[in-house]
C-alpha cells in the first residue's frame, strides 16, 4: 500500500480524466492520496473532489506564487476551513525565491499565518520550500520557538542543511519524482541519511513525472517508482519503504484516520 502525500487532482490534465487516474493508482497499489490547495479561494473545487472519493483526502492554504492574490485570507479563515471533514492539512505555503511570483515579503507573511492555522489546528503544514533554504529554516526555528506544529517540506529539493534543521524540529521529509533524476544526487544523500520515521512520498502530480516517465504528465500511479528508487537508496525492499511511508503518512496526516 502506498499513499500520494501530494498531488493536484484539480490541475486540467488530471482533472480531464480522473476516473482514470484514481484506478490506474489503485491498479499500482496507491490507494490513497492529498489533492493539495494553491489557493483558498478555490477551496470549494478541492472539497469535491475529496468528498468523491474515500481515500482521496484534501488541505486549504495558498502557495506562496499566488501569496499576493489572498493577502485577505487570514489565520481565522484557514482555521475554520480546516474544519472540513477530509481537510487533513494546511498549505501549501512556504517560500519560493526561484520564480518571485509573490514579493518575498508577502510570500512570508503567508508563510507565518500558515504556520499559526497549523498550530492552532494541529494539522500538518505542507511547505513549499524552492531557493530559500536559509529563510525557511529561519523561519521555521523562529516559529517553533513560539509553540511546536507539525509539517513536513513537500517535494524535497533543498539542501542537506534545511533537511537537518527541519529534522531537529521534527519535521518531515516527502520525495517526489526528483528523487530518480540523473542530476538528483544530493537530494538521494539527504533521502539515505532521513530518519526512517519522518519520510513520505509523493508525486506533486502533474509536475516532475519519475523515471521512466519523464516528460509525461505525472500522476499518483506513479509514486510507485518514487518509492523504488526511495528503497533502493536505503538499501530496503520496497515493501518495507511501502510499510513505512504509509505507517508515517498515518501519523503525521492523522485526521485522514488511516
Amino acid at each position: 500500500m502506498l499513499i500520494d502525500s501530494h498531488c493536484h487532482l484539480d490541475f486540467d490534465v488530471l482533472a480531464e480524466d480522473r476516473p482514470g487516474v484514481l484506478a490506474r493508482a489503485a491498479a499500482a497499489g496507491v490507494t490513497g492520496m492529498v489533492t493539495i490547495s494553491t489557493r483558498v479561494k478555490q477551496f470549494d473545487t478541492i472539497t469535491a473532489i475529496a468528498e468523491q472519493t474515500p481515500h482521496v483526502w484534501c488541505s486549504v492554504g495558498t502557495h506562496p506564487h499566488n501569496a499576493h492574490e489572498e493577502l485577505d485570507i487570514s489565520v481565522a479563515d484557514l482555521v475554520r476551513l480546516a474544519r472540513h471533514p477530509k481537510c487533513v492539512a494546511i498549505g501549501e505555503a512556504g517560500l519560493d525565491y526561484h520564480y518571485d511570483s509573490s514579493p518575498r515579503e508577502v510570500q512570508a507573511e503567508g508563510f507565518r499565518r500558515h504556520i499559526a492555522a497549523a498550530r492552532e489546528t494541529g494539522l500538518p503544514l505542507v511547505i513549499h520550500a524552492r531557493s530559500a533554504d536559509e529563510d525557511v529554516a529561519a523561519i521555521l526555528e523562529e516559529e517553533s520557538a513560539k509553540g511546536a506544529f507539525p509539517f513536513v517540506l513537500h517535494c524535497f529539493s533543498s539542501g542537506a542543511d534545511l533537511a537537518r534543521r527541519g529534522l531537529a524540529l521534527g519535521g518531515y521529509l516527502s520525495f517526489s519524482g526528483i528523487l530518480t533524476f540523473k542530476n538528483a544526487e544530493e537530494i538521494r544523500e539527504v533521502a539515505a541519511f532521513a530518519p526512517a520515521d519522518r519520510i513520505l512520498v509523493e508525486t506533486d502530480a502533474p509536475y516532475l513525472a519519475p523515471v521512466p516517465h519523464r516528460g509525461r504528465s505525472n500522476e499518483p500511479a506513479f509514486v510507485r517508482h518514487t518509492a523504488e528508487k526511495l528503497a533502493e537508496v536505503r538499501g530496503v525492499g520496497f515493501e518495507a519503504i511501502a510499510e513505512e511511508t504509509t505507517r508515517n503518512f498515518a501519523r503525521l496526516f492523522a485526521k485522514a484516520g488511516l
